[in-house]
């Protein structure tokens, strides 16, 4: 076994071996040259060890509204106590914590104002939906050996997710449709626009949203192509929520909404383009491929797919793709996260013949493969 390593691989194990070894973690960190590394990577253990006690401060911080209540600027703590029916001690404590980790500011005469963290969260509203969401992954991830085992049953985010545990999709999507739309709706105007700054829609004539919710994506590509004719295609009770928004924001002439499912029911005909949106993660192999095969055959001869989402294997934000979406598929019951070259081998699979990756301002929230027959 041994023989079949590589040189990296070796060399590798030797630096496991000294890393592991508590003598050469004492010198590593008395050693002038490697005192300022010995330090980064502790910070980073222990940050690993502690990061869920992070993640309740900050789903504290969007619950009790606190930056909402700095943004117009700094507030002494017991003002800001008695806005969040805290004591003040209390108030401190959260405080603090916040500032520790960038989500506020100590200021002067003892007041607090915004972190730049937590100035960025004001100006995301998605990101706090999502924050005050994971209160249901949270629940799900109490055991995540289990989770692996494959021995959590019923878990809290599969009956969130209207598809996820299968089963009648109409009933599914009654049950928990206002939720499930409104952390959609909420979450999606930043992807949106990371893709529709990436691709030119306003080269096409029609577009096809799969998957695509209330038609949040959609409103934000009608803004951007004025010429561009809309098609949603969702669950039908998401897709008549999509049809209510439509008519809402004045598109009716030029938008259209379709219910249906997407791994059984035929995608409708009439569009040159298609995207799926964060669509393709929350499917296993066979779904992804029955999904595509679907789009190459509702779309024309030149027609083009795209699939945008955050991927696995993305240069600096390996974590999103690989440890926060591969945990949180696992507590939904299904999918999984890819890299471009998983997603373009199913599309070659399903019949498109030329794909392409696509940069995005932010990778970390999405990438995007664009194929075309």
């Amino acid at each position: 076994m041994e023989a079949q390593l590589s040189l990296l691989d070796r060399a590798l194990a030797v630096r496991d071996r000294l890393v592991a070894s508590p003598k050469f973690q004492q010198w590593a960190a008395a050693f002038p040259l490697t005192r300022s590394i010995a330090r980064r990577r502790a910070r980073a253990l222990f940050d690993l060890v502690a990061g869920f006690v992070y993640t309740q401060t900050l789903f504290a911080c969007v619950r009790l509204r606190l930056f909402d209540k700095l943004v117009d600027g700094p507030r002494p703590v017991a003002e800001l106590a008695e806005q969040m029916s805290l004591s003040d001690d209390a108030a401190e404590r959260l405080l603090r914590a916040a500032a520790a980790l960038g989500l506020a500011q100590r200021r002067s005469n003892g007041h607090y104002g915004l972190g730049e963290l937590g100035a960025a969260l004001v100006g995301n509203p998605g990101i706090a939906a999502m924050v005050e969401h994971h209160a249901i992954l949270y629940a799900d991830l109490h055991d995540p050996v289990a989770l692996l085992r494959g021995e959590a049953k019923d878990t809290e985010m599969a009956g969130y997710w209207p598809y996820a545990a299968g089963g009648d999709t109409n009933v599914l999507a009654a049950e928990r449709l206002a939720d499930y739309s409104a952390l959609m709706s909420a979450s999606q105007p930043l992807i949106a626009e990371d893709v529709l700054n990436a691709y030119p829609f306003a080269q096409h004539k029609c577009l096809l949203d799969v998957g695509g919710g209330e038609g949040t994506f959609l409103m934000a590509a009608a803004a951007r192509a004025p010429n561009l004719r809309l098609m949603l295609f969702d669950l039908p009770v998401v897709a008549e929520r999509g049809r209510a928004r439509f008519a809402q924001a004045g598109l009716a002439d030029r938008a259209q909404a379709h219910g249906g499912d997407m791994l059984c029911d035929p995608l409708p005909v009439g569009a040159d383009i298609i995207s799926l949106v964060r669509v393709v993660h929350d499917h296993d192999d066979r779904g992804v491929l029955k999904i595509f095969k679907s789009a190459r055959e509702a779309l024309p001869a030149d027609g083009t797919l795209l699939v945008a989402e955050a991927m696995s294997g993305t240069r600096g934000a390996e974590p999103v793709g690989d440890a926060y979406f591969g945990f949180y598929l696992l507590a939904m019951g299904r999918g999984r996260s890819r890299t471009p070259e998983e997603i373009i081998s199913l599309l070659r699979e399903a019949g498109f013949t030329r794909q392409e990756v696509l940069k995005t301002r932010r990778p970390m929230l999405a990438r995007i493969v664009v194929a075309r027959p």
